[in-house]
């Protein structure tokens, strides 16, 4: 699979960037909760552990291009059980956050219709509110976004582009003139996180602002089917940057122009509200518009990396077969899209039948930074180990290659130990509700449970080779479409296997 598509960052960058107008537009209202007007210092302190693991896996994608990425190099430097774990818990974390964002993505769409004068379809009212027809309206948006990741990144990139372009230059327009004309005075106490009013709030607040951050590695899933191990890293950090100085921005310009209250009450509509409060109509609406192409963006960066990185564990027989199946036209895991997108559906669907069911996705959503926290600290933990021969060869290696990703993943299981105790004692009895600390707590530990399961039918039903070496046997024997530069026709062989780690 070494062989690639010869994309340029472009698809690196578009599959990481493209849903920060959802986060900004979602989790802006959310995190005043915690952090009142010191949410820009809050994104700028979560910026440092993430940029520790984005560095961790920039380390470890030059040494192993993987479209498996963190599952192959915990696996490798930590042991196949972790490894398997990062693995399972980003692709179930992802049909999770999926079949949410579907519902979503309707409604987003729904509000947009009827600000244009669209409210009834063939007699069926477009209801934003309606948890049914925003559902429906999703699903149709979570197919069209698999059309273009089965066709290929080159068309997914592409359309991620103009999603982007759209999107930035409307989120920038509004900002600026927020900051503007707001009346609310600026302070350079937000920029303080010791203002901060408790550890609790601290913990919390950064939890959500690291989840606020969580795309940038779907870079890293594409690492195959870019012209060279380092565009995807570039494509990575460029991301993960450009995301630190949109985020601040708009917190400044937020807070510019909304009080506290007004920040909490609108919660995820503070960006339409910023539309509204700047603009008459239609300029109002362009926000919305922003915000929908966002959705979009967000579904498709979450079903590309998903389906790679099954592919990768299909490929070592840690999951069937049927991950591994690739397009012969389009070059893509073509299969395993379609599957991913399906099982998305059918949660969000049951989920409108079985009210248990959507209260477990309302639980997994809000308690996702556990299984964030996880899977980026295991990452972490595994460049240190891999690369702990670097405290040997120089100052600049082993703090980039030991150090930050040592103090990164621990800072972050750290964060996640602290939220998960706050969880089992913010209630005094269990209720499966989605605000409940021990159901919060449930449906993350039935992630990991469910992936101990799997991992021992992989070990014992399968026999995956990836249980005895921590690396499958079967990892070059699949390609995307397409060549490296000087790499050659697809199918012409195996490309040389990655460079063995210090030890």
């Amino acid at each position: 699979m070494r062989r690639s598509l010869g994309v340029k960052d472009g698809v690196a960058i578009a599959a990481s960037s493209t849903a920060a107008t959802t986060s900004i537009g979602i989790g802006m209202g959310t995190l005043a909760v915690y952090a009142g007007r010191q949410t820009p210092a809050l994104l700028v302190l979560a910026f440092l552990p993430i940029l520790g693991i984005a560095l961790s896996y920039a380390r470890l994608n030059r040494s192993e291009p993987n479209c498996g990425n963190g599952y192959t190099w915990v696996g490798r430097s930590i042991g196949p059980w972790p490894g398997f774990l990062t693995g399972w818990v980003v692709m179930v974390g992802n049909v999770v956050f999926m079949a949410y964002t579907g519902a979503i993505t309707g409604s987003v769409i729904l509000q947009f219709l009827n600000k244009v004068g669209v409210r009834t379809v063939f007699g069926v009212v477009l209801d934003p509110n309606s948890t049914a027809t925003s559902t429906v309206i999703g699903l149709v948006a979570l197919v069209v976004v698999t059309v273009t990741a089965v066709t290929g990144v080159r068309s997914a990139t592409r359309l991620q582009l103009w999603l982007l372009v759209f999107e930035y230059a409307v989120l920038l327009a509004f900002c600026t003139w927020g900051l503007v004309v707001g009346d609310q005075p600026f302070s350079f106490a937000w920029l303080n996180p010791f203002e901060i009013g408790s550890a609790t709030s601290l913990a919390q607040g950064l939890i959500l602002a690291v989840f606020i951050y969580w795309g940038w590695d779907a870079a890293f899933t594409v690492n195959e089917e870019t012209k060279s191990a380092g565009d995807a890293a570039r494509g990575g950090l460029i991301a993960l940057t450009v995301m630190l100085a949109l985020f601040v921005f708009a917190a400044v310009s937020f807070q510019r122009v909304m009080s506290d209250g007004e920040l909490v009450r609108n919660g995820p509509q503070a960006l339409t509200f910023l539309g509204a409060h700047l603009a008459p109509e239609p300029w109002a609406s362009l926000p919305l518009a922003a915000l929908m192409c966002s959705a979009f963006a967000s579904l498709q960066s979450s079903i590309i990396p998903t389906a790679r990185g099954a592919l990768a564990m299909g490929r070592d027989r840690t999951l069937g077969d049927v991950w591994t199946k690739v397009s012969p036209r389009f070059g893509t895991p073509a299969v395993g899209t379609v599957l991913i997108m399906a099982i998305a559906a059918a949660v969000a669907v049951l989920a409108l039948g079985i009210p248990k069911l959507n209260e477990m996705i309302l639980a997994a959503v809000n308690s996702i930074g556990l299984v964030v926290s996880l899977y980026y600290g295991l990452t972490a933990l595994a460049c240190a180990l891999r690369f702990r021969a670097d405290v040997r060869a120089g100052g600049r290696a082993a703090l980039t290659g030991v150090a930050i990703p040592a103090v990164s993943g621990l800072t972050l299981f750290g964060l996640g130990g602290y939220l998960a105790h706050h969880y089992a004692t913010m209630s005094d009895h269990f209720e499966a509700r989605p605000d409940n600390g021990w159901f919060m707590l449930l449906v993350p530990g039935l992630i990991v449970a469910s992936g101990l399961v799997v991992a021992a039918r992989a070990k014992w039903g399968r026999r995956s080779p990836y249980f005895l070496t921590g690396r499958g046997t079967d990892s070059e024997a699949i390609d995307l479409a397409g060549g490296r530069s000087g790499a050659g026709p697809a199918g012409a062989g195996p490309a040389a296997a990655p460079t063995e780690p210090a030890r």
